[in-house]
């Protein structure tokens, strides 16, 4: 997008003021995180409310900050982006002791205003800059909100790391985080729509951008008078903030769409990330599951789920197989997968294994079975864990092969622990392929390799062609092989991709043939309903496939 206005000073009515904003002569060169206390003149304060609208607003996102809060048991709360005092309000009708705090001196006037004009309340309001919060900040608090897009105001990381870290002081050793970001993914990369229905719920005033590039969006406000206004503010990528937001401290960070655990038509208007400042210990890992792997999880623990992979998919390898005839048998052509995988690693009784998403097993039991090298399988379904338990203690390999409940996302070992990585079909089920990619590379030995499988989008496959195939996984991306060898090669390693997209089309109209085949053998050990979404979902993927839209094969890392 490229600038409308060439003016430095925003169109107002003339009313013999100087209330107005200063941007100089190059507007889209105003790339300062001190700027936004110029940017938030009297008027756009005084204007503020028309494009929040405080009843639509709260209709809007229900109770959903009141909630994540109360099942947290939070009592105190610091709302460091009060703006005009919404969600200090909120929080205070709702009982919660609320200290607000802005950057903006009118701002915090306005929410001061606000408290009194809507029940009486005396708002508690210090003035502070995020970057020295715990100079005027005193105490500590159960949790701090940061809402209304206000992160995005800081144009350098070395502020945006300094501001996280000054949350994470204040915050008592138990507390929680809960920030939010527009949705700058689909700005930056074309998609974008302004629904206009979450946050900025006013129906008079638009908000729409009107310049974008990789370090500047710049937003222009019109409101019914025909003044306008503009915000100049940094475009934060959303995996970027939950990076961010681990690397300074914070754990379990769950981003939800549009106050919705599961991810909505289209793209989101914004992003809501809750991050804990507790790290759980192994044996609390389950509770601290996302909501994208709580998804998988309970899909997998399903006895529909478990009856279906073990009868159809494949029974031990419940993965994309390897074909090389149309009509083979599913579970030779997957067991032909962990062969292949297998034969670009040197194994033997020394190496240690650890298998992401491991399913039933299979591939640990031929892995160990056949080298006698030890692997560790971890998975996030109890119910296939059962199932791997069993059918290795028959096999005779319980030696050699550990079963860990526990989601790729936060690995429970020690770092430099694996000679080997192994993983299939099993990384799209996660919101956060960087931070499981990232674990990978913190648990692998020097010169340990990391050798994975996963169902992707092909490279430029536009998202909306993947659609249906979204929706039934709930997820809201998939990877790319682009992707993996961009994000590993960040990571330090070198990358080969073994390209085996044509098996992934042939496994899943095998596994749809099968199905079908099998109906009435299946017809009381599998619902109903289960096998008619699993024949719609089986053929999304086979046109998925025909049409280009798909990739599959084999990353081998190190």
């Amino acid at each position: 997008m490229k600038s409308t206005q060439d003016s430095s000073r925003t169109n107002l009515p003339d009313d013999g003021t100087n209330d107005q904003q200063q941007f100089g002569d190059s507007p889209t060169e105003v790339r300062d995180t001190d700027h936004y206390t110029q940017e938030y003149v009297t008027s756009f304060v005084e204007k503020w409310d028309e494009l929040i609208d405080w009843d639509k607003r709260a209709e809007s996102e229900g109770r959903f900050f009141v909630d994540q809060l109360k099942s947290r048991g939070a009592k105190t709360v610091l709302d460091v982006a009060t703006g005009t005092g919404f969600h200090s309000v909120r929080l205070l009708e709702e009982g919660f002791e609320t200290v607000s705090a802005d950057g903006s001196a009118d701002m915090l006037t306005k929410a001061f205003e606000n408290a009194r004009a809507r029940g009486g309340h005396v708002l508690r309001v210090i003035h502070a800059d995020w970057r020295w919060l715990n100079r005027d900040v005193q105490g500590e608090y159960d949790a701090i909100i940061c809402l209304g897009n206000s992160f995005t105001h800081l144009f350098s990381e070395k502020d945006r790391r300094k501001a996280l870290a000054e949350f994470y002081a204040v915050l008592k050793h138990d507390g929680v985080l809960i920030l939010d970001q527009r949705n700058y993914d689909a700005l930056l990369d074309g998609a974008y729509s302004n629904r206009h229905t979450y946050y900025y719920c006013g129906d008079t005033v638009t908000a729409e951008p009107e310049y974008v590039d990789a370090g500047l969006a710049r937003f222009c406000y019109t409101f019914p008078d025909r003044s306008r206004y503009h915000l100049n503010m940094y475009p934060l990528r959303r995996d970027y903030v939950r990076t961010l937001m681990r690397e300074v401290g914070f754990a379990h960070v769950e981003t939800y769409s549009d106050f919705q655990d599961t991810h909505p038509e289209g793209e989101p208007d914004f992003f809501i990330h809750v991050a804990e400042k507790a790290h759980r210990t192994p044996d609390q890992a389950v509770d601290g599951y996302s909501s994208t792997v709580h998804t998988a999880r309970d899909y997998y623990n399903s006895q529909d789920a478990d009856t279906f992979y073990s009868l159809v998919w494949g029974g031990e390898d419940i993965h994309v197989g390897i074909y090389t005839e149309p009509d083979e048998d599913i579970a030779t052509a997957s067991r032909r997968t962990v062969t292949r995988m297998a034969g670009a690693l040197d194994l033997g009784p020394d190496t240690r294994v650890l298998d992401l998403g491991s399913g039933f097993g299979g591939a640990a039991r031929h892995l160990s079975g056949t080298s006698g090298c030890r692997t560790t399988c971890l998975n996030l379904s109890e119910v296939e864990n059962a199932r791997n338990r069993e059918l290795t203690d028959a096999a005779g390999l319980s030696e050699l092969v550990e079963v860990v409940d526990g989601s790729f996302e936060d690995l429970p070992f020690e770092d430099n622990r694996f000679d080997v990585v192994w993983s299939q079909d099993a990384l799209l089920h996660s919101g956060d392929r960087v931070r499981v990619l990232q674990e990978a590379v913190r648990v692998l030995r020097p010169g340990g390799r990391i050798v994975f499988t996963d169902p992707m989008a092909a490279d430029g496959c536009p998202r909306e062609a993947l659609a249906p195939i979204l929706r039934r996984l709930h997820l809201d991306t998939m990877a790319s092989p682009e992707f993996y060898r961009r994000t590993l090669a960040n990571l330090g390693l070198t990358v080969e991709f073994d390209d085996l997209t044509e098996h992934l089309t042939t496994h899943y109209q095998r596994v749809l043939d099968e199905t079908e085949r099998r109906d009435t053998g299946l017809a009381g050990r599998v619902s109903a309903d289960y096998l008619d979404r699993m024949r719609t979902g089986l053929r999304h993927w086979v046109d998925g496939g025909r049409a280009g839209n798909l990739a599959w094969g084999v990353f081998v890392a190190g």
